[in-house]
């Protein structure tokens, strides 16, 4: 645990992709007498490198920043032994973001809405190597994390078991196209479009084709369009047909 030097303060760096966030938190942590935000940098990669060459006492590192993301960002800092602490931050206040964040190296996670009081102090803190969190909180954490990688793993194994004409028929719904649509161009009728489509959500234990076309989507099976599926009037509300 380090000794705070005397009369030295506590040198910080902040790593957010949206300088004028970045450098509003600088002027607010200006105003505490024991810190001293030495750079301000907008990407994970400059926050990497600016904490092998400067070595700050803390880096405050934004979760969500293109390339390198402040997970990726604090692992780094953390593997190379800079003696850096970090802390988190993010526009939510997620307990699976907190596990990935401890997993990664971190002191801690905060939600970006954090009173300045209450970051300043987690940076005092995160210097002197104490845990910004609970035992108990970090543990729960955890458990959601592993429930969440279980859960995504499983989903990964299903969607492969889609076939080929099943994620042809999500592409069509993510394009927007309406069912009668889809049935007329891939030469079926509309009641075996609707078992095709059942099929589908049977085999990746969702309850909607928004369900499906997400899971497809985020795993690399259907490309984005930015138009949502089409409702099918035959259904009576329910978004278990094509």
């Amino acid at each position: 645990m380090p000794t705070q030097r005397e009369h030295d303060p506590i040198t910080v760096v902040i790593a957010d992709d949206h300088r004028s966030f970045g450098e509003a938190l600088e002027v607010a942590l200006g105003k505490e007498h024991d810190l001293k935000v030495i750079e301000v940098v907008t990407d994970g990669t400059q926050a990497v490198e600016t904490a092998r060459d400067e070595r700050p006492d803390v880096v405050l590192l934004d979760m969500q920043m293109p390339g390198v993301d402040g997970i990726e960002a604090a692992r780094k800092i953390h593997e190379g032994n800079t003696g850096t602490a970090v802390i988190i931050l993010s526009g939510q206040d997620d307990d699976v973001a907190l596990a990935r964040a401890i997993q990664a190296g971190a002191r801690g996670y905060l939600p970006k809405t954090e009173a300045v009081t209450g970051l300043a102090n987690a940076i005092r803190r995160a210097y002197r190597g104490e845990p910004l969190h609970s035992s108990t909180e970090v543990d729960e954490a955890l458990r959601k994390l592993r429930r969440r990688r279980a859960a995504d793993g499983d989903l990964s194994q299903r969607i492969e078991r889609l076939t080929p004409r099943e994620l042809e028929i999500l592409q069509r719904m993510a394009d927007g196209d309406p069912p009668e649509q889809i049935a007329e161009d891939l030469g079926m009728s509309r009641h075996t479009l609707r078992t095709h489509t059942q099929n589908v959500l049977t085999k990746l234990g969702v309850h909607s084709k928004l369900e499906a076309i997400v899971a497809a989507i985020r795993y690399g099976k259907v490309r984005t369009t930015g138009l949502a599926p089409q409702a099918d009037p035959g259904d009576d509300g329910i978004d278990t047909g094509a």
